[in-house]
C-alpha cells in the first residue's frame, strides 16, 4: 500500500468547488495507484474543519460544523482514505523536524514541522501546495510531491 499525506491546502482543494487549485488537486487524486491511501492526521482533520468554517477562507460559502463534520466524514467514508492516531515517536520526530528552523519566529514553520515528522512516521508522501514546505521535506528526507 502506498500511502498520502495530504496537507491542509490539499485537502481544502480536494473540498471547496471554487478553490483555485480544485482541478489540479483532484487530476493528483485521479492519477494515485489502485493501492493508494490519503492519510488524515489530527493536525490535517482539525486544519480542514477549520478552514471550512472560516469566512475569512470561504466567504459566504463558510460552513457552519455540522456541514464541516459532513465534509469530513464523507472523506473518512471512502475507503482511500484513513485517519491515523499519532505515532508513538512524533514528539522526537518533530523537534527533529523543526531543527533546522529552531533559530526562527516562523508560527507556520510549526505546523509544517509537525506534518513533516507526521508524513516520516507514517512512512507516507506529503502531498502540498506550498513549495517551500515541499523544499523543506526534500532537505529533511521526507518523501513529498506537489500535485500537477
Amino acid at each position: 500500500m502506498t500511502s498520502f499525506c495530504p496537507d491542509v491546502n490539499v485537502w481544502l482543494a480536494l473540498s471547496v468547488v471554487q478553490h483555485v487549485h480544485k482541478t489540479r488537486a483532484w487530476m493528483w487524486l485521479k492519477q494515485l495507484p489502485s493501492d493508494g491511501r490519503l492519510i488524515f492526521s489530527r493536525f490535517t482533520q482539525l486544519g480542514l474543519l477549520r478552514l471550512l468554517t472560516t469566512e475569512g477562507v470561504m466567504g459566504d460559502e463558510a460552513l457552519n460544523v455540522r456541514q464541516a463534520l459532513g465534509v469530513y466524514d464523507a472523506w473518512v467514508n471512502d475507503p482511500r482514505v484513513e485517519f491515523h492516531a499519532e505515532p508513538r515517536a512524533i514528539g522526537a520526530a518533530f523537534r527533529d523536524s523543526a531543527k533546522p528552523l529552531a533559530g526562527l519566529r516562523a508560527p507556520k514553520a510549526i505546523g509544517d514541522c509537525y506534518l513533516l515528522a507526521f508524513a516520516k512516521q507514517t512512512g507516507a508522501t506529503l502531498v502540498t501546495f506550498d513549495k517551500a514546505l515541499y523544499a523543506l521535506a526534500g532537505k529533511q528526507g521526507c518523501a513529498a510531491a506537489i500535485p500537477h
